[in-house]
């Protein structure tokens, strides 16, 4: 059983449409709020890095 907690992305905004992420050692798992059920993507750590600083505008 995976124990890293899953958060809300700051990305989201304020709006109740969000995706959430839990952080791990080998990356990140996102998904949508409104569709847990449906699972999760699974980014491995080289590309979570490099979309967060992309987000950030630091690519």
């Amino acid at each position: 059983m995976n124990t890293w907690p899953w958060h809300k992305s700051s990305y989201s905004g304020s709006e109740s449409t969000c995706v959430e992420v839990r952080e791990h050692a080998h990356g990140a798992d996102v998904r949508d709020t409104e569709h847990r059920e449906l699972g999760h993507l699974s980014v491995p750590a080289r590309e979570w890095t490099a979309l967060l600083a992309g987000l950030r505008g630091q690519s």
